[in-house]
């Protein structure tokens, strides 16, 4: 156990890195397709969604990965201390999925074959926020409250439809 706590310090850093990842990177998402007509940017921007994504995104996602079984493997009596560490991973997973979701789009904005809109990359940079609350307070508060989970989840919902949701023009008369 004298262990725990250095591998706690080293995973707590790891995510601190992973997490400005997920958040920096879709906005350079947001500036890649909102300038696209403008190449140098655009190949600057390139530049940077790549050694985030690969020099500092991945080997953070993978340290948190490696530092986190760490942890359970040290304390396994963590699983006997409520559903809270179940919702934690299940949540971590979804963040996993999300990583790799990032390297999909800058892969096809690298290719010049995306689609999506700069309200889109707006609208998915809200995702790891959504999922770093639930995560903290499932670790903290050390249980999980589905009123709780279910309210920030349709916030974040309804922040994402204010994102998304066309533009009215007034009428001029």
């Amino acid at each position: 156990m004298e262990y725990y706590s250095w591998i706690l310090a080293f995973h707590i850093i790891s995510v601190l890195s992973w997490m400005a990842m997920l958040f920096y990177l879709p906005r350079l998402f947001v500036y890649h397709v909102e300038n696209i007509d403008k190449k140098d940017f655009v190949d600057v921007v390139k530049i940077q969604e790549y050694k985030i994504y690969k020099y500092i995104g991945m080997p953070a996602m993978w340290t948190t990965i490696i530092s986190g079984i760490a942890m359970i493997y040290l304390s396994p009596e963590l699983f006997k201390t409520g559903i809270w560490l179940h919702a934690k991973l299940t949540v971590v997973i979804l963040l996993i999925i999300y990583s790799f979701s990032l390297e999909y789009f800058r892969k096809s904005l690298e290719n010049n074959s995306c689609t999506k809109s700069g309200k889109f990359f707006r609208a998915y940079n809200e995702v790891p926020t959504l999922l770093a609350i639930l995560i903290v307070t499932y670790v903290i508060v050390k249980a999980v409250s589905i009123i709780f989970t279910l309210i920030i989840t349709l916030l974040f919902a309804f922040i994402i439809y204010m994102i998304m949701k066309p533009k009215r023009v007034k009428n001029e008369q």
